[in-house]
């Protein structure tokens, strides 16, 4: 969504939406029917970018690009610019869930083997007109054409896509064009935290924005290079934005 919502942060766009903008959005992409690509950016994809021209071109040429980490809102205050609080998948899904019950049909490929589709269900538990199906995000690429093929026959307004960077983002780039949905939106691990798999750790770190620290300590073998390393490094390049402007 270029125009005066969207900011920069390293050279990376990020809109100006807070929760009911976003849905907005998606309200509005919907009823146009034109295919657009929604995902975003927290420091963990912003670090990756500055070492991945590719994902630096995909987050540069999709449609909408929302805010997913209080560590971003904090690097475009230090640039001079201004972002509603994060937006994290694990949030938000409960609100689109809420806002396409009884009116759009959601796809949902990530996750390993069944986690995907035990998030479809917990949705479907509390949002019981939801119609949504979920498939795993481990398929070959020499299966990937049926894979898109039963996506495209379950007819959905909205295809999520949850691989973890840069590997969703690739994967969005590179079969987008073969998806008939109006939407299709990276949204990370999202699946993992609502089907139960990987807890999102004690809730009073989210209250004072600092999920980080939430999930590092309950992955910290998996997690503490990404945080311990890569909130430091992205914090350093913002500074020194900061400085050469």
């Amino acid at each position: 969504m270029s125009g005066a919502g969207r900011v920069q942060v390293l050279g990376l766009p990020v809109d100006a939406l807070d929760l009911d903008g976003l849905l907005n959005a998606v309200d509005g992409f919907i009823t146009r029917g034109a295919p657009v690509t929604v995902s975003y950016l927290n420091v963990h994809v912003a670090n990756i970018a500055a070492d991945d021209p590719e994902l630096t071109q995909f987050l540069r040429s999709i449609e909408l690009c929302y805010c997913d980490g209080s560590g971003v809102v904090l690097g475009a205050r230090i640039l001079g610019e201004s972002l509603p609080a994060r937006m994290t998948g694990a949030d938000w899904i409960w609100s689109l869930a809420a806002r396409a019950e009884g009116r759009w049909r959601v796809a949902w490929i990530g996750g390993a083997p069944g986690v995907t589709e035990r998030a479809a269900a917990a949705l479907r538990e509390r949002h019981p007109g939801l119609e949504i199906q979920g498939w795993h995000g481990f398929t070959p690429e020499a299966e990937t054409p049926a894979l898109i093929e039963a996506v495209n026959h379950f007819a959905p307004d909205i295809v999520l896509v949850g691989m973890g960077t840069p590997v969703q983002e690739r994967w969005a780039a590179r079969w987008r064009p073969a998806l008939k949905a109006p939407v299709l939106w990276c949204l990370g691990a999202t699946a993992d935290f609502v089907s139960g798999e990987v807890s999102r750790g004690p809730a009073f770190l989210y209250d004072h924005n600092l999920e980080w620290l939430a999930r590092l300590i309950t992955e910290p073998k998996r997690l503490w290079r990404r945080y311990l390393v890569g909130n430091p490094r992205f914090l350093g390049r913002v500074l020194m934005e900061r400085i050469r402007r």
